[in-house]
């Protein structure tokens, strides 16, 4: 069974997941991947501080993810 990304993880916790998140964070405009903030951010509030909709990059990831 493939991890499942959900809204309240932490985007370092993303990343550790699978590598292959950090180009789809990045393409979404998210270019804290490596920022300390990441390390204690949840997707979620990344998401607020960029102005993005958490459910459609929550959708991208896990459509990664099932694709692998």
């Amino acid at each position: 069974m493939a991890a499942k990304i959900t809204k309240d993880m932490i985007i370092n916790d993303i990343i550790m997941v699978d590598q292959g998140t950090v180009p789809i964070l990045m393409e979404s405009g998210m270019h804290c991947v490596g920022c300390p903030s990441s390390r204690g951010e949840t997707l979620e509030e990344a998401c607020m501080v960029h102005g993005m909709e958490v459910d459609v990059l929550v959708k991208k990831l896990n459509d990664y993810l099932a694709s692998l």
